[in-house]
């Protein structure tokens, strides 16, 4: 299954993005709590800081899963949880997101979840079985003794979002949980309908396979190679990141991801690794490499890898590789290989 790829990540590695824990901060500063009070009811290392204007670029998933407990009791909301899974936007998924929204159909997009639902969070993996009309999503929580707060703002949020996907409100179907029924159940029942069950043997939800096969309604379907194409180097990045560990692979991982952003300067890295400039050049330095041979290298490595890929034009290459001019890309490429990029492209050697 594409899903196996994930396997790789021990619990220990498992990480959050940013933009996965903003809609958390939003409805805790919106209810009046202080997010450092937050912060140190969760535990979070003393490092860390939680403001809105500033998200750190990932945090463990062990310390997401505190801040949601730590949410709830501040907040004094039994149902913190579906709250926040409520407040999910395009932005919270990060590219896999942007995937989803170019998918042709709903099918398509529960395949994109299952390889890249990692890129926004690693708390548990998504699996999908189809047997005869009936269709089962489930939900495996990489912290099964995580309180109910953690699978029940997985499930909200991906309610939330397939409605965003389908432009209306998709039809009500049976949702599981593994935990226990709290005692108020009228938000469960507001978000997912009557059919709630609790103490199932794993999370789910259970709909008519036909859904799979519904289009998604403004889907940017041209958009889907170039998205596929970053999607995929952001995960094999990820997972060279936490299989090293070192220095020089967080780096690289980091520039990856800001490349199409064009948000690959020193200082700008530095901010999301929570690093000083002073203190990222000194750990590069003792690792044997500078800042900007690591982005060249990054850039020819994954130019050579996009020129291999024929649907994707050399515009596209250009702006995956945070060029703001084809001519730039050109100039670099030449400089790197010797040929321009139409030229490497054209050699048999190269071609898939």
């Amino acid at each position: 299954m594409p899903n196996q790829a994930h396997s790789q990540h021990s619990r220990s590695g498992a990480r959050v993005t940013g933009a996965y824990l903003q809609p958390l901060l939003e409805i805790v500063n919106e209810r009046g709590v202080c997010l450092q009070e937050l912060a140190r009811r969760a535990q979070l290392p003393g490092q860390t800081a939680l403001t809105l204007t500033a998200l750190p670029e990932s945090l463990p998933a062990a310390s997401y899963v505190r801040l949601l407990d730590a949410g709830a009791q501040l907040c004094d909301d039994p149902h913190f949880g579906l709250h926040v899974g409520e407040r999910v936007k395009l932005g919270t998924y990060s590219v896999y997101g942007l995937i989803l929204l170019s998918c042709r159909d709903f099918g398509q997009a529960f395949q994109q979840t299952l390889r890249y639902e990692g890129l926004a969070h690693d708390l548990g993996r998504s699996a999908l079985q189809v047997e005869q009309q009936t269709a089962e999503y489930q939900w495996h929580s990489a912290f099964p003794e995580a309180s109910r707060h953690l699978a029940e703002s997985v499930f909200a949020g991906i309610r939330v979002f397939g409605d965003w996907l389908a432009g209306f409100t998709l039809p009500s179907a049976p949702v599981f949980f593994t935990h226990a029924a709290p005692d108020d159940i009228s938000e469960h029942r507001r978000l997912f309908g009557e059919a709630v069950h609790f103490g199932a043997t794993h999370n789910c939800a259970r709909f008519d396979a036909a859904l799979l096969n519904w289009p998604v309604p403004n889907a940017e379907v041209g958009m889907y190679p170039l998205l596929q194409q970053h999607a995929e180097k952001l995960l094999q990045e990820k997972l060279r990141a936490v299989s090293d560990g070192g220095i020089v692979a967080i780096v690289r991982s980091a520039i990856v991801k800001n490349l199409a952003q064009d948000q690959v300067r020193l200082i700008s890295i530095a901010q999301e690794l929570q690093l000083s400039q002073r203190t990222l050049q000194r750990k590069l330095s003792e690792a044997g490499f500078s800042f900007q041979q690591i982005l060249d290298k990054t850039r020819h490595e994954l130019a050579c890898d996009y020129l291999r890929q024929p649907d994707l034009s050399l515009a596209d290459i250009a702006f995956l590789l945070g060029y703001r001019e084809q001519s730039a890309f050109n100039h670099a490429f030449k400089e790197w290989t010797g040929k321009s990029p139409g030229a490497y492209r054209d050699q048999p050697a190269v071609k898939p």
